[in-house]
């Protein structure tokens, strides 16, 4: 059996969970520093448990009461998170009551966080997108985050919401194949429609 290598997997879940950017690569060249209250590893069942969980490398930072990970590498393996979980970047910010990552193939498969409801931030210049949902997903390949269950999105001039909403990171586009309603704030034009002429 293979050695754990907690340290590898806990690189790739912190590059999960920021946004994607040109920093990418060069984070996954800083130290990786975990801190927990406690620790169960299970060799024989090729389990790892920690408590009050904090786990930091560069200016992202992971925290939770309790987070619990299987497998002991990337072929087949996924860190759950619970309690009061908190995921933050430079750019972003996600809480949630749970977030789970899987891999597979030495490669993220899946995130996804849950709560009631779990939320994030995403701040790029002067603008500020938050959303909420009972469950949100996200793609770090395809740059998207999809929010269903009571899905909330606001950039502070217009509001969005409906069952299943689809935010790209890369370019703030919303997309949603349910009813929607949207709520532009007073002395806000629509969206894609320019202002009126004086």
């Amino acid at each position: 059996m293979a050695a754990l290598r907690p340290d590898r997997l806990i690189a790739w879940l912190l590059l999960a969970a920021a946004c994607p950017s040109a920093g990418a690569q060069e984070r996954a060249d800083l130290p990786i520093q975990l801190k927990a209250s406690s620790l169960d590893f299970d060799s024989q069942k090729g389990v790892v448990e920690y408590g009050a969980v904090t786990i930091t490398q560069g200016g992202i930072k992971i925290t939770a009461d309790r987070a619990v990970t299987t497998g002991v590498d990337f072929d087949d393996s996924k860190w759950q998170f619970s309690g009061t979980v908190r995921i933050t970047t430079p750019e972003s910010a996600i809480a949630s009551d749970t977030a789970e990552v899987r891999f597979a193939g030495g490669e993220i498969q899946s995130a996804a966080v849950t709560g009631g409801p779990a939320t994030f931030e995403q701040k790029r210049d002067e603008d500020l997108a938050q959303g909420r949902a009972r469950q949100i997903d996200y793609d770090l390949k395809r740059g998207t985050v999809e929010l269903a269950g009571g899905a909330w999105l606001s950039d502070g001039k217009t509001e969005i919401t409906g069952e299943k909403l689809v935010y790209s990171t890369a370019n703030q586009r919303v997309v949603s194949q349910k009813e929607v309603l949207i709520t532009i704030q007073p002395g806000e034009t629509a969206p894609d429609k320019p202002k009126p002429e004086p």
